[in-house]
């Protein structure tokens, strides 16, 4: 017979905490190129207080919830630093156009016709639950309504920046850019103190935002420590108009009216040439590398590679499901790796571990929360996922990060953790209700193709 201790005595002297996760794998990211294997996390409010072997774990800690999560690996949260996330209900709906045509004939007009309020929360909600299903535990929103969007994120339990938009002239959500600014800053307020959401200003791109706000901008980023958010350099059409108009590149307009520094981020920058890198690397701007979008459209292609050699930190974005059709971060942080081999011509451009970083470390960095999430560290809130590496298409199994970033894709997510609050058990989303989301995504269908009124 087994003498087996009373769970009152099992349980003296240990440790008391919120949840015990055991993994076959863990990547912590930070430090780099480590690999743990058997080993577990600890979690009190939140936060991780303990990585150690799993067989230390089970006589140190008395949790109140433990997890086995059997042959899946566990890494930091995957974090997602451009999206349009109520653009999701505009998924399909204008296909195989060029970036300007799809945005002034079909994108715009529908976005004048349906964009409101409820439009940008069922669809927030929509992407959320697709973003949390495929690993994504953090991601940055430009949108209008960003009021909404920061009301659906805050239920949901997500992490988020909202770079709210601003565009000099009449939209359905602000008059002109001083209208957004003003409205902008109201919601920063609102969210001043809470702890998973963040704001941002997002003026919207180089021709749709003029010198004087953008002046503004700069002023009010500097003073009150706020970060900037622009879509920049995405196609080589808008890198020659703007040359012909102002007789700058972008990026050095935007550094002369004071923008570049540590606290912004462009998004797309396909057409670049060397003065430009060195322009990002000098001020310490971030990158958000959007490929698949890019590739859709037909922008362009980053240098990524360069750039990270220039010691740029580039992360990574899905950019809207509308230009993207999907919001898997897995996939997108696969197609970044691919391509930055063939772009560069070197096979060993952006291995794995440095694509993984991109979709984690680095955009923490570039949203500046690097010090709350991003990697799986002690004291950083407990933003997890946990992908499944069983399935027989992945193996044999010689290495999990090999697995992580050239096989697997969203549908091998089980678990996702935000700040130690399960928000994907086993497939399952805990905070949003999958059908009523299901069902909501066919009105806006339906009301969108005038079959219902």
């Amino acid at each position: 017979m087994v003498n087996r201790t009373a769970p009152t005595e099992r349980t003296h002297n240990k440790q008391a905490i919120d949840t015990l996760i055991h993994a076959r794998w863990i990547i912590p990211v930070v430090p780099e190129k480590r690999l743990y294997e058997n080993c577990s996390l600890a979690i009190t409010n939140g936060t991780i207080t303990a990585i150690l072997p799993s067989s230390e774990a089970r006589n140190r800690f008395a949790p109140k919830e433990e997890r086995q999560l059997g042959d899946q690996l566990l890494i930091p949260g995957l974090i997602n630093t451009h999206n349009h996330a109520a653009m999701s209900l505009l998924r399909g709906f204008a296909d195989d156009y060029p970036l300007m045509t799809w945005l002034e004939k079909h994108i715009w007009p529908a976005e004048q016709q349906w964009v409101g309020p409820e439009f940008v929360s069922d669809g927030t909600r929509l992407a959320m639950a697709e973003m949390l299903r495929s690993g994504t535990t953090t991601f940055c929103d430009q949108y209008f309504f960003p009021e909404a969007t920061a009301a659906a994120v805050r239920e949901a339990g997500m992490r988020a920046q909202i770079a709210f938009p601003i565009i000099d002239s009449p939209n359905n959500w602000s008059r002109n850019g001083d209208d957004a600014i003003e409205k902008g800053l109201a919601l920063r307020d609102d969210y001043r103190s809470h702890h998973r959401i963040g704001v941002a200003f997002a003026p919207h791109a180089p021709y749709t935002v003029g010198d004087e706000t953008l002046k503004k901008i700069a002023i009010y980023a500097n003073e009150l420590g706020i970060s900037v958010q622009m879509h920049l350099h995405e196609t080589a059409g808008e890198v020659e108009r703007a040359v012909a108009e102002t007789g700058q590149r972008p990026t050095k307009r935007l550094h002369n009216l004071g923008l570049l520094s540590p606290q912004f981020l462009a998004v797309h920058m396909t057409a670049l040439n060397d003065d430009d890198i060195a322009l990002i690397q000098k001020t310490g701007a971030h990158i958000s590398h959007c490929p698949r979008s890019n590739l859709k459209l037909a922008s362009g292609f980053s240098p990524v590679a360069k750039m990270l050699e220039a010691g740029i930190n580039v992360s990574i974005g899905t950019d809207g499901a509308a230009s993207n059709n999907g919001l898997d971060m897995l996939a997108e942080t696969n197609t970044a790796a691919l391509l930055a081999k063939a772009v560069s011509g070197q096979a060993d451009a952006l291995p794995a571990h440095q694509a993984l970083a991109m979709a984690t470390i680095n955009g923490a960095r570039a949203l500046g929360i690097d010090d709350v999430t991003g990697s799986i560290e002690v004291g950083k809130a407990a933003d997890l996922c946990a992908i499944d590496l069983s399935a027989l298409e992945q193996q044999p199994l010689h290495d999990p990060l090999s697995q992580l970033i050239y096989t697997a894709n969203g549908h091998h997510v089980r678990n996702v953790w935000v700040a130690g609050k399960q928000l994907l058990k086993d497939r399952k989303l805990t905070t949003l209700n999958e059908e009523e989301l299901k069902q909501r995504a066919a009105n806006w269908r339906d009301r969108i193709a005038g079959r219902t009124h």
